[in-house]
């Protein structure tokens, strides 16, 4: 690794606070793209400046890429590793210009975020129910994590992260650190408060109750996001359409319900944590699938 990308990526953990998988991720992108760049070059000793690294480059990237099988959107994610690095080289004064702001990305085709009809989602919180009502730290506090995750659309990181002085339960309201580590005040349901308040007897049997992590093990340590994952998809096994899926369904359930229930997209943005409105507009592609059927369905003239 070159001293350029070590720079880059302190930067990217220091001072744009990324979390540490996100850092990996561009690390891994790098690396691949340092890697194609000595072939391409055919020289040992070459940097990163205008004159060894241009749009052509980066375009010979994209296509060995595609000759490795990689799907687009994990070349259009490299691809968008490649263009950060550079604008931080262009920034620190380090090269004259950006070669990836001329090279366009893959087309990529729209794909709906996997999500959970109204449906199973009640066929899952019936069977997280019965769960709970068996008065134990694990089903206790997977009532919790599906209550959160859905009830607020927090990320599976957010959640994991939570400790317990960042729910106010008497305003109904969590503070959770997103992307960056920037933080937002999400709603929190009443159903959540209620899963937490039956929870809490558990949690303090194994761990302190007024301070650390929200979501503890039998331990009580942190639990791990591992294990988070597994609740939920032992959770999925209970409604047929979401077995497959993963926690992250719960958050595009959150949002694509909002959005059907009448939702402005700039509120559901927000309590999303996106930084572009352009992320969330997902969601109204999902919505006029909805209105396409349901129009197909019922109007007799449509066929």
């Amino acid at each position: 690794m070159t001293a350029e990308v070590k720079e880059f990526l302190k930067h990217l953990a220091d001072e744009r606070q990324l979390s540490p998988n996100t850092v990996k991720a561009y690390a891994k992108d790098l690396a691949e793209l340092e890697k194609f760049l000595a072939d391409y070059l055919g020289r040992a000793s070459w940097g990163w400046s205008d004159e060894d690294i241009d749009r052509l480059a980066l375009r010979a990237f994209l296509g060995w890429c595609g000759r490795r099988g990689l799907s687009k959107r994990s070349a259009a994610r490299k691809l968008a590793a490649a263009r950060t690095f550079f604008r931080f080289l262009h920034a620190e004064e380090r090269i004259e210009s950006s070669p990836g702001r001329a090279v366009r990305g893959p087309k990529l085709d729209k794909r709906l975020p996997g999500h959970l009809s109204r449906g199973d989602v009640e066929e899952v919180f019936a069977g997280a129910e019965r769960g709970a009502a068996e008065n134990t730290l694990a089903g206790t506090r997977t009532l919790v994590i599906l209550e959160l995750l859905y009830g607020s659309g927090l990320r599976l990181s957010e959640l994991h992260g939570l400790d317990v002085g960042m729910i106010d339960e008497r305003t109904r309201q969590v503070r959770v650190l997103g992307k960056g580590r920037k933080e937002r005040i999400v709603p929190v349901t009443e159903a959540a408060v209620t899963a937490i308040g039956r929870y809490e007897p558990r949690r303090s049997e194994v761990a302190d109750r007024t301070a650390g992590a929200l979501l503890v093990n039998a331990r009580g340590g942190r639990l791990s996001r591992r294990s988070i994952q597994e609740a939920v998809r032992s959770s999925f096994e209970a409604a047929a359409g979401a077995r497959g899926l993963s926690a992250h369904a719960l958050r595009h359930s959150f949002a694509t319900h909002l959005m059907e229930g009448g939702a402005d997209l700039l509120a559901v943005k927000e309590l999303l944590g996106h930084v572009s409105l352009s992320t969330t507009q997902v969601y109204t592609h999902t919505t006029k699938e909805r209105l396409l059927r349901v129009y197909r369905d019922a109007h007799p003239r449509s066929r």
